[in-house]
């Protein structure tokens, strides 16, 4: 199993924590009570499992059709809506978005990817809150980082962005894509460090076939959210 490269430091404190435990607990069984020393040991040892398994990092193979969007993250639809009055709106030229919002739990995946590829015009984090992900104040009020972004279909460019945000258990949002980048689709850029939640802004046209529906759950650089398709007389 692969981990990510975003969370030595973790790991490695992980292995000698959990080193360190498993051994007390041994020493308990071996000096005073068996019973409880191997309990000790047993559940450091799945504190540990659980606690790497979190960071894993499994290869993904991007759908090759290129007029699709791909989530990007793993998780669970929670809302998809047209937003007008948030600061990302500024960022479309009509002031019209569609927003896709995944939530997270500390079970899922929390490599974040491009969901197309895309030049970053420019990245914006927020201090904030640390509400649940899954609660609607946590759009406006958690930290946060969006990248903004522009994808060029068709000859021609259109602005999306894609935005970490951070919750309860959530402490640090890992982001690597800086303005002047370009990232592939599919290319991973980030994590937020435990249960979160990303979501991706897209222009609201006709021309953005939305895919994915509220409940569906969804993989980075893996599920379509939606599909650029040209209209009739274009």
């Amino acid at each position: 199993m692969k981990f990510t490269e975003y969370a030595r430091k973790e790991l490695k404190i992980a292995w000698v924590t959990a080193f360190a435990a498993v051994l007390a607990g041994l020493l308990v069984a071996r000096f005073w009570e068996a019973s409880v020393g191997l309990t000790i040991s047993l559940l450091s040892f799945v504190a540990w499992i659980a606690y790497i398994l979190f960071f894993r990092d499994p290869d993904r193979t991007v759908p090759e059709d290129p007029n699709l969007f791909l989530s990007p993250a793993d998780g669970v639809v929670k809302d998809i809506e047209l937003v007008t009055a948030l600061p990302e709106n500024a960022h479309f030229r009509d002031g019209n978005a569609l927003r896709i919002g995944i939530f997270l739990s500390v079970f899922d995946v929390h490599i974040n990817r491009a969901p197309f590829d895309m030049e970053v015009v420019s990245a914006n984090h927020k201090d904030g809150k640390y509400h649940d992900a899954r609660n609607p104040e946590a759009i406006d009020e958690n930290e946060s980082l969006a990248l903004y972004g522009t994808v060029a279909i068709d000859g021609e460019n259109y602005p999306v962005v894609v935005k970490q945000i951070s919750g309860a258990i959530a402490k640090r949002i890992v982001c690597e894509a800086a303005p002047g980048d370009r990232l592939l689709k599919g290319q991973k850029y980030g994590m937020i460090k435990f249960g979160s939640r990303t979501e991706l802004y897209v222009p609201a046209k006709p021309e953005f076939v939305l895919l994915a529906k509220i409940g569906d759950r969804v993989y980075a650089g893996l599920t379509p959210l939606l599909k650029y398709q040209e209209r009739d007389g274009q």
